[in-house]
């Protein structure tokens, strides 16, 4: 392996990677969308079917035609934020983006009208491809403003709560932190610090999580004006666009109803207890009377000692999925050979793992800081569930079908983590062994389901408390973060208390106009356990309805999809079918002691 296979070849997304060439592109981006607007501005009410599908068609092939080079620009600054170059092309695409975003703001607004006057136009066969499109646009059209007020809020944003986002993110990916580590003083740059938490050295973890949250605390006033300009900003836009909750908008988004939502987070309140029955499970097994917040994650003790290179993770990603289905392990496979992940660590690049789907190129980026532990691997199987999902979905849709809230965009990825489970544990060779895989799945599914529902829980208070006039600085923000994860964790934690910063680096809280950007994630952590739960009962039959569910995008609800496998999501009977099959590894770690 060569460092060379751990940095992703950006290359295919651009004709050239001049940056004077992908400048010019994204020019000709601006003045495509301006030749869009001469072309259709005004007219799209006077529209028939056919001439609606053209629209749309035209939509989508602007979309691809020129999703390369935005992506190109996005994705070379996070790989380093300190460059020069990805520093002033970054910058031209957001403001390329801003332009666009202004010359076809009317689109939308005037589609919007069209179907309030014409509903029938959804019942056209014509437009039978788009119809679920049209249906989730007519939900927003009551919170649509004027399109000279559209115009101006996409300005607003550039220089408003988009530039509060990124200096989150660029103050966090340029911070470094001084540790010793076996008597040597380092100085380590974010992403290669919280490698530290994984370490079997509980000291150290302790002292890893001292520096980095101490560290973060001290720019308390940063954090503070930060999210606190995102909620104002948020709370004011729900009432110009008339959101009866601070939640609808993400509702709107993600495509689902408040009575799903709810009866997903009524359901994770009930099953506290079973958390934290794993988290006392688990403080047996790491050999403490309780648990402190740096074990909440870290390996277990007598684990086998198991560091990763990233050959072998490769591996075992790659086996996992093609023993699922041939199809997806190679395309995983094409990942690593075509270079389309970034697993390197360095200073300036981007905390955190993402996915990008290259809708054009049938394909996906993905970016990680890969430290070598066996977190990393399932990363790494995580974030290649989303490429396969975009791999899929790009065959089946257009673009307009491909625009997939984040309850089922989150559905391949954790997927994917399960079948790296299942392939580990049928390799496990010893008792220790196998503890160690369902200790880290269990690891997961509690922060995915139950640490990120107290995410839910103090974004919730931060409305409201902004509602009632609080002001929010860094420790009343920190108070209420404490008291949403007390509500999970109860007294089955010690916590150091410096935690109470830990706010501070979740960059879910600080996303432009995607406020509630957390219950997605508990979401699709209980779908996909039903969905393993099916897997496991049908065995080969079931896996034409997952590939069917990720190959269908946008292109139908989340709650059509799950009525597909006979499941009625808005019910928390469905959901409970996701926590017996948690409380069924839970019951199998406990069986190995």
């Amino acid at each position: 392996m060569t460092i060379k296979e751990m940095v992703w070849d950006l290359a295919p997304l651009v004709e050239s990677t001049d940056p004077a060439s992908v400048q010019k592109k994204l020019v000709s981006m601006v003045a495509e969308a301006k030749r869009v607007r001469d072309n259709y501005h005004g007219k799209i009410g006077g529209l028939h079917t056919k001439g609606l599908r053209e629209l749309l068609e035209v939509k989508d092939a602007f979309s691809l035609t020129f999703e390369g080079a935005m992506m190109y620009c996005g994705l070379m600054y996070a790989a380093d934020a300190t460059r020069d170059v990805a520093k002033q092309l970054n910058d031209a695409a957001r403001r390329a983006s801003m332009k666009v975003g202004q010359a076809l703001a009317f689109i939308d607004i005037e589609v919007g009208r069209l179907l309030v006057d014409t509903p029938s136009l959804l019942d056209d066969s014509v437009l039978a491809e788009y119809r679920h499109y049209l249906e989730r646009l007519l939900r927003s059209v009551p919170h649509q403003l004027s399109e000279t007020e559209e115009r101006v809020i996409i300005v607003k944003n550039k220089n408003g709560v988009s530039a509060w986002q990124l200096l989150q993110s660029d103050w966090l990916s340029t911070r470094t932190f001084n540790i010793k580590i076996a008597g040597e003083m380092k100085t380590l740059p974010y992403g290669r610090i919280i490698g530290l938490f994984q370490s079997r050295d509980r000291d150290l973890r302790r002292r890893a999580h001292q520096v980095v949250y101490e560290g973060l605390g001290e720019d308390k006033l940063i954090w503070a004006s930060t999210i606190r300009a995102v909620c104002a900003d948020h709370l004011q836009m729900c009432a110009l666009r008339k959101y009866p909750t601070p939640m609808t908008q993400s509702l709107i988004a993600n495509d689902v109803e408040q009575k799903t939502i709810a009866s997903l987070m009524k359901t994770i309140e009930r099953h506290v207890g079973l958390y934290q029955r794993y988290l006392r499970l688990k403080a047996r097994l790491m050999g403490v009377v309780k648990l402190a917040n740096y074990d909440v994650v870290a390996p277990l003790p007598q684990a086998p000692e198991k560091d990763y290179t990233w050959t072998a993770s490769r591996k075992e990603v790659v086996d996992a999925y093609r023993g699922f289905d041939k199809q997806l392990g190679g395309w995983v496979d094409e990942m690593f050979e075509k270079r389309r992940i970034d697993g390197e660590v360095r200073r300036g690049k981007r905390s955190g793992a993402f996915c990008s789907s290259w809708f054009a190129g049938k394909s996906a980026y993905i970016l990680q800081s890969f430290n070598e532990k066996m977190g990393d691997v399932y990363t790494q199987a995580h974030e290649l569930g989303h490429a396969v999902h975009a791999y899929l979905g790009s065959r089946a849709q257009k673009p307009s079908n491909y625009e997939i809230g984040s309850c089922i965009a989150e559905c391949g990825s954790i997927f994917g983590e399960l079948l790296v489970t299942e392939r580990l544990l049928s390799k496990a060779e010893t008792v220790e062994e196998k503890q160690a895989i369902l200790a880290n799945v269990l690891d997961q599914f509690g922060m995915a389901a139950f640490q990120v529902s107290a995410r839910v829980f103090f974004e919730q208070s931060l409305y409201d408390a902004i509602e009632k006039g609080v002001f929010l600085d860094g420790e009343i923000v920190s108070e209420m973060w404490t008291a949403a994860r007390d509500k999970i964790y109860g007294e089955t934690v010690d916590w150091l208390d410096v935690m109470k910063w830990e706010w501070t680096m979740k960059s879910h809280y600080y996303m432009a106009n995607y406020r509630f950007y957390n219950y997605p994630y508990v979401f699709a952590q209980l779908f996909v356990f039903v969905l393993y739960k099916l897997y496991q009962e049908q065995e080969e039959a079931f896996v034409p309805k997952l590939k069917n569910l990720l190959a269908a995008g946008s292109s139908k609800s989340p709650r059509d999809l799950g009525a597909e496998l006979g499941f009625d999501i808005t019910s928390e009977v469905f959901w409970e079918k996701g926590m017996k099959q948690a409380e069924e590894f839970i019951n199998a770690l406990e069986e190995t002691l």
